[in-house]
């Protein structure tokens, strides 16, 4: 089970929601009120879910989003205004008020693409990591992107096509 890190401004919203999770069979690692609390929080955890509110004392969600460990995806719950004019980017949501099956749902399937990403991760053999690294490279060179934007394009377009990673960034290195 991946590790859940639930941060919101108010510590009694944040409770709530813990409590929430844990009645219905999910682990949480941590309560926090503000991103760096959730940054450390999160330095001790491989990989985990971080279910959060838009805003914190010290930060937005984005810049959380933006300085998390890579093992890590988030859940923003937010009013549907939000989510409207904001769309996530890169980020689930839940829209409020909050529905207890749709958060549940979410998390158990959010929990089940780790697992699968954990088991594909460890399995990566040095040379395929070597040739996913050389795409990235090269993405980040040419299309001027982040690594992780170059990473999220290879596996959308992996995804999308229905190759695996390693065969994905072959093309990527042959194209260019």
């Amino acid at each position: 089970m991946s590790s859940v890190v639930v941060v919101f401004p108010k510590e009694e919203d944040a409770k709530s929601i813990r409590n929430l999770l844990m009645r219905n069979g999910i682990e949480v690692a941590g309560v926090c009120t503000t991103g760096s609390q959730a940054l450390s929080c999160m330095d001790g955890l491989a990989s985990g879910i971080v279910v959060c509110g838009y805003r914190f004392r010290d930060m937005l969600y984005t810049e959380l989003k933006g300085q998390m460990n890579p093992g890590f995806e988030m859940l923003l719950l937010a009013s549907q205004r939000i989510l409207a004019e904001k769309g996530p980017d890169g980020v689930m949501a839940v829209g409020m008020p909050l529905k207890v099956h749709e958060l549940i749902d979410t998390i158990n399937m959010m929990e089940g693409a780790l697992r699968k990403n954990r088991k594909k991760g460890r399995a990566r053999s040095p040379r395929e990591k070597a040739v996913i690294a050389k795409a990235k490279g090269l993405l980040m060179e040419r299309n001027h992107m982040s690594e992780e934007e170059a990473h999220r394009y290879l596996q959308k377009c992996s995804m999308d096509n229905g190759y695996s990673m390693m065969e994905t960034a072959e093309m990527v290195i042959s194209l260019m």
